[in-house]
């Protein structure tokens, strides 16, 4: 049974995308990432960095990417104190060819996460920082599957 299911996912076209004909391997330690001015892209950064690795200043690819957020209210209490925040984030990223400025891809992908308020200021802000955090990954894998799945290497 199981010799069958893999002839047929072989059959299918289906290529794994760090297989020997995947274009995912080339993609790690190949991508330079921007300096991250904020929290916000560090945790993307890290991320990014964590899943294809670092490409350094010498990579063959750059990454361009601009990142926004914002944040609604979502509960309050019957005084009218806020209890819930959702962070709703979306990246704009350019894939560029090192060498030439040649743009490979260019995308968006959102994502949101959410925190309560309701304990202590400081429990509040931690939880604040860890839905951020939660969200540059969120979105920081969502590109990565964007890349790996675009198999821009066969451009």
């Amino acid at each position: 049974m199981i010799l069958l299911g893999a002839t047929a996912l072989g059959a299918c076209g289906f290529t794994p995308v760090y297989g020997p004909q995947g274009g995912g391997g080339a993609l790690l330690n190949a991508v330079a990432l921007p300096d991250p001015n904020d929290n916000k892209g560090y945790h993307f950064n890290s991320r990014f960095e964590e899943r294809l690795g670092r490409g350094g200043p010498s990579a063959p690819y750059r990454l361009d990417i601009r990142i926004q957020t914002d944040e609604q209210d979502m509960g309050s209490t019957s005084a009218g104190t806020t209890t819930r925040y959702r962070l709703i984030g979306r990246v704009f990223y350019t894939l560029v060819e090192a060498g030439t400025a040649k743009t490979l891809l260019q995308g968006r992908t959102n994502a949101f996460t959410g925190y309560s308020s309701t304990g202590s200021t400081v429990a509040t802000r931690a939880a604040e920082t860890d839905a951020l955090k939660r969200l540059m990954f969120l979105l920081a894998d969502q590109v990565i599957d964007d890349l790996l799945l675009s198999d821009i290497t066969s451009s």
